[in-house]
């Protein structure tokens, strides 16, 4: 008798919308680093280009970031008054004025 190579197991599991949202989210806080600088801990998100779609006012500069330009979003990892405290004073940065911070 010849030999069959298909599978007989279980037929593979289709994801649904509420896992592919669940994955997505997991890719997206992997780009979110800690870095340590002079001033304490602080968690840095890279925002890419096509994510940017509002103005924000870097303070390393005082200039505007404008929309279609990939920047970083930083808020403080060692706050006194909590995580949800310092999640509200993230601030917009130029890659190159976080580098010089």
């Amino acid at each position: 008798m010849a030999r069959s190579n298909r599978p007989r197991g279980r037929k593979a599991q289709q994801p649904s919308e509420n896992d592919e949202a669940g994955d997505l989210s997991h890719l997206l806080s992997g780009w979110r680093r800690s870095e340590v600088r002079r001033d304490g801990l602080w968690h840095v998100q890279p925002v890419p280009a096509k994510q940017a779609v509002k103005t924000y006012l870097c303070p390393g500069c005082a200039l505007d970031i404008v929309p279609g330009v990939a920047h970083i979003v930083t808020w403080r990892g060692d706050g006194v008054l909590g995580d949800a405290a310092d999640l509200s004073n993230r601030r917009h940065w130029h890659l190159h004025c976080w580098r010089i911070k």
